[in-house]
């Protein structure tokens, strides 16, 4: 299922939702354009548990930031800036823009305290900023329980395009972030790298655990429940 957009129309402009899907691109170009040396940067900058665990700095606590700017290829930044660009702006909306950016921060922080939580072992960098968006789409559920999802669903080669509840969406996201966790943990796959599951889980629960506290209080509008647009 590929996600192309939500119902719900934000209220304001997403600033910080623009200013996050920007840096991530461009620091995607920045890794890019290093060349031979690009190696060397994820590894220095992304999020490695072993190394962090067993010599702890605050050069190393600063890889648990810059390690949600960093992407393994074109397919990991796109599918990542999507789901931003889709449901951070909803997000933003309710909590403005400088809130916003602190429950992503946080978020991208449980997600990567997760992974070293369940891999402390391992020496393979840790980067993305699949953890951060997890907690957005965690806010989103909670936020939106009305919204649908429109999304493309590749059936017999054939593209179709049909309105998913977000509840029903994201529900089966997490279900299958929460199973392909535990299998890379049971399986000890999770060590060899790959995806960081258990960074989408743990991004996921803070989302809903802070949403909260970041709300502002607008005026809810009068005409469509949870500003839900039924187009």
């Amino acid at each position: 299922m590929i996600p192309l957009k939500d119902t719900v129309q934000a209220r304001s402009f997403p600033f910080v939702n623009w200013m996050l899907i920007s840096a991530n691109v461009l620091v995607f170009f920045w890794v890019l354009s290093a060349g031979s040396h690009a190696e060397a940067l994820v590894t220095a900058l992304g999020v490695v548990p072993a190394r962090l665990l067993s010599r702890p700095s605050l050069g190393e606590a600063g890889t648990l930031i810059s390690g949600m700017f960093l992407h393994g290829g074109w397919m990991h930044l796109f599918s990542n800036m999507l789901a931003l660009y889709i449901f951070g702006d909803n997000v933003e909306d309710r909590m403005g823009s400088g809130r916003y950016l602190v429950f992503y921060v946080l978020c991208g922080l449980a997600a990567a305290l997760a992974h070293i939580f369940f891999n402390a072992g391992s020496t393979i960098p840790a980067i993305g900023a699949s953890g951060a968006i997890s907690g957005v789409l965690g806010a989103y559920l909670l936020l939106y329980p009305t919204a649908r999802v429109i999304t493309l669903i590749p059936i017999l080669f054939l593209p179709w395009i049909v309105e998913i509840p977000a509840v029903f969406y994201l529900g089966v996201w997490f279900a299958s972030q929460l199973l392909n966790a535990t299998f890379s943990t049971l399986s000890g796959v999770q060590a060899l790298g790959g995806v960081a599951w258990w960074a989408h889980v743990g991004g996921f629960v803070a989302g809903i655990v802070l949403v909260r506290l970041f709300l502002v209080n607008r005026p809810a509008r009068r005409r469509y429940y949870d500003e839900y647009y039924p187009w």
